[in-house]
């Protein structure tokens, strides 16, 4: 069959279980045909292509008839097209000939091959009609507003029946569906037709007495479903047979929706065996401290599933000493899955966009169904656990599509999702090619979660770009963050969004320390004795620290040559301060790397060459990954943390060290690149360009001659920041904040809330 559907009134119309129920019945009947027939021009119809809960339509007949493309290419039919066209006198000539009439307004929206005014019925005079028949052109006016000129005899009904016998389709196979007079016409062409409920009366007039036309008691979606099973569309089995059901729900009612696993897996034996992780930072150690008083969920992660160590296990406890009632639901991926997925396309198409490096990505469309089917399984899983009406914590770009197939799956599901690293703006967002389709995935969340205001506001500018949106909340971002005194500065920024009537909730929430972690770790028998063994080393030496991964976005090489700068300039350092350098190797797979692991190395080989002198290296610079209880002792012996990544979505080593030199009355100077997310939170820290060398050299002399009572100053402004912005204040805000759209959506649904509280 061919489905033939108005927009507005109609197919964007409905309950939202009735509307469900219907983009399912499209999306699994390989045979139905969805042809979007409105009066909006093209360029209003594209944002609704980006909403992935929407079926794709298969041709759009838009601009009141004017306009015929393919749905998927965009592209005109151009047999159908072309005779409009030759129809049409010009938008000028219609302006030209209409502009005596003073009551008509242009609407201020797309459109091609007709002229759309806005005018009180009483302004549909004779003369008007008269000058519009002079033109050769039709006149449709509709909803008691809404006037167009059109090429004669060019209507949605005409260019439907064109298109019809064009695709050779009987027309016992079409029904088309309206709610308003603007749809008469597709009525008049001898299809099948239902007029949804709550219809214009005039429609419903016009048509009372044609016997193939259904008057629908369900409006929008529920109407068309309604005439689906009346005329017998599709056959004695009904709309039930082709449904897909919706999935049952699990028992979790958090889930945690991450990209790795909570624990590192090993084989040891021929057994595999779990381990806690040992990353020196990140959001794992994070993630899991929000579980340590009890708290009850899952966490959907991957694991690559090797046949000769048995079964697959779905489900694993994570720490039951630690996190008695945390489960791990596992997605089974292959190590071709992971490597495309993760190691590949998302570190070679999306990492380096988001942070500002578009010129160095990697877009191909192979990589990205892989990223597609990833994503899907990921959403099923998290379907499978979530209880009814859960909340669904998802985290980060690598997860970007999850939202899309989680809402299809589970509407019931409360949405939440944060962006750990930077969103940028849209002129660089907008290089992506799915760009359409991660924002329309986003936008399925009801809250979305940055570090900073900035990238919130960022994410807004994109997502205009997409679709049309109404801001409908804003607030000031002072004093919890920087306006004007750093490069990710702002002085306010959007909370609230509102998309095809969904109203989506945004925030900025710096993610916060375990600080126990940190305390627990200074508290060690054999972390206290390292230190001693540090400061013993050390002597006078002055000490710079840099802790990092290995990536272009981190600035390493950058500081290497900002270093040489300050010896060059500062000779009497020579001999007298060392950086030490922590570079985290990428995975083996992760080849971008490569050529810039050699420029460090010769960096470091260059500078230690020139300057070194017995007993003293100006460089330490170590290529591997310590411990998070070893790094403790380095932080608090550290004169100097410098971090100066190029971009940086915030940057937890910053908050690392400024709890340890707070928590061991240390005197230590955080210098931090202003493009860092934590510049906009960390009060305290010496804010440097990570793009001009001079000035990272002169920020970095300038903490290391810094007066002991000013240095002592500047780490308590960061570490009261740091205390009282901890993970669990990060957690606690964020999830009373998706409480609180959960408790809209809910009540908007008639449905009774389970508290949050005993969620969180």
């Amino acid at each position: 069959m061919i489905l033939a559907t108005d927009l507005d009134g109609t197919f964007l119309a409905g309950d939202p279980e009735n509307r469900l129920k219907l983009y399912q019945l499209i999306s699994t009947h390989p045979d139905m045909t969805l042809v979007f027939v409105t009066g909006r021009g093209l360029e209003s119809v594209l944002p609704l292509l980006s909403d992935p809960t929407l079926p794709q339509p298969d041709y759009i007949i838009c601009d009141v008839g004017c306009t015929v493309v393919d749905g998927r290419t965009r592209q005109p039919i151009s047999d159908i097209q072309a005779e409009v066209e030759q129809r049409w006198p010009g938008e000028h000539v219609v302006e030209d000939a209409l502009s005596a009439f003073a009551n008509l307004r242009r609407q201020e929206v797309p459109q091609e091959r007709r002229c759309s005014f806005l005018c009180e019925p009483e302004a549909v005079t004779d003369d008007l009609v008269a000058a519009v028949d002079s033109l050769a052109c039709d006149l449709l006016y509709s909803a008691g507003q809404y006037l167009d000129v059109l090429p004669p005899g060019v209507n949605k009904g005409r260019t439907l029946r064109d298109l019809v016998e064009y695709l050779e389709t009987d027309a016992e196979n079409v029904l088309v569906a309206g709610d308003t007079l603007n749809d008469l016409s597709m009525f008049e062409q001898g299809f099948i037709g239902v007029c949804v409920g709550e219809s214009e009366p005039g429609l419903l007039d016009a048509t009372e007495s044609r016997a193939r036309v259904y008057h629908a008691t369900l409006s929008g979606c529920g109407g068309i479903l309604e005439a689906i099973g009346h005329f017998g569309f599709l056959g004695p089995n009904g709309m039930e047979a082709e449904a897909r059901d919706i999935l049952k729900p699990g028992k979790s009612d958090l889930v945690i929706v991450y990209h790795r696993l909570p624990y590192e897996e090993a084989v040891e034996n021929g057994q595999l065996v779990r381990r806690r992780p040992t990353s020196p930072n990140g959001i794992i150690p994070t993630l899991l401290s929000f579980f340590a008083d009890g708290k009850a969920g899952s966490w959907v992660a991957w694991s690559v599933h090797d046949p000769a160590l048995g079964d697959f296990e779905t489900h694993t406890e994570v720490d039951t000493s630690r996190y008695a009632r945390l489960r791990a639901a596992r997605v089974q991926l292959t190590k071709h899955d992971v490597d495309i997925f993760y190691k590949r396309f998302s570190k070679e198409a999306f990492w380096p966009t988001l942070h500002t490096f578009w010129e160095r990505a990697s877009f191909r469309e192979d990589h990205w169904q892989v990223f597609l089917k990833v994503n899907r399984l990921f959403a099923e899983r998290t379907a499978a656990e979530a209880a009814e009406n859960a909340v669904v914590w998802i985290h980060d770009y690598n997860l970007w599509m999850v939202p899309a197939f989680l809402r299809e799956l589970r509407p019931d599901l409360t949405i939440a999702f944060f962006h750990h690293t930077y969103f940028p703006s849209a002129d660089v967002f907008n290089v992506l090619p799915w760009r359409r389709e991660i924002v329309g995935s986003l936008l399925q969340c009801d809250y979305i979660g940055f570090h900073i205001p900035r990238q919130a506001e960022n994410f807004v500018d994109v997502a205009r770009g997409v679709t049309p949106l109404e801001v409908v909340d804003r607030t000031g971002c002072a004093p919890r963050f920087l306006t004007y005194g750093c490069a990710v500065g702002l002085d306010e920024m959007t909370t609230t969004i509102c998309v095809n009537d969904r109203q989506i909730g945004l925030g900025a929430h710096p993610v916060g320390l375990d600080l126990n972690r940190v305390a627990a770790a200074l508290e060690q028998q054999d972390v206290r004795q390292r230190m001693e063994e540090l400061r013993s080393e050390l002597g006078t030496t002055r000490l710079v620290l840099s802790v990092e991964r290995l990536d272009y976005t981190k600035g390493i090489l950058q500081k290497l040559e900002a270093f040489e700068q300050l010896l060059a300039e500062h000779p009497e350092l020579v001999g007298k301060v060392t950086l030490m350098v922590v570079c985290v190797p990428a995975a083996r797979e992760m080849t971008v790397y490569q050529q810039l692991q050699q420029d460090i190395e010769q960096a470091v080989g260059r500078i230690n060459g020139q300057y070194a002198t017995v007993g003293w290296a100006p460089i330490q610079f170590f290529f591997r990954g310590f411990p998070f209880e070893e790094l403790v002792a380095w932080y608090a012996m550290a004169d100097v943390m410098w971090i100066t990544p190029l971009r940086d979505g915030l940057n937890l080593v910053a908050k690392e060290y400024v709890a340890t030199q707070g928590m061991t009355d240390g005197r230590g100077v955080l210098v931090l690149s202003e493009f860092a997310g934590a510049a906009a939170e960390l009060r305290g820290a010496l804010l440097t360009n990570p793009h001009d060398p001079g000035e990272m050299a002169r920020t970095c002399y300038l903490a290391l001659a810094m007066t002991r009572e000013e240095a002592i100053d500047r780490l308590q402004k960061g570490y009261e920041v740091v205390s009282y912005h901890d993970i669990d204040a990060w957690g606690r805000e964020f999830l009373e904040a998706v409480g609180h759209r959960r408790k809209q959506r809910l009540a908007r649904a008639g449905k009774r809330l389970k508290p949050l509280t005993s969620v969180a």
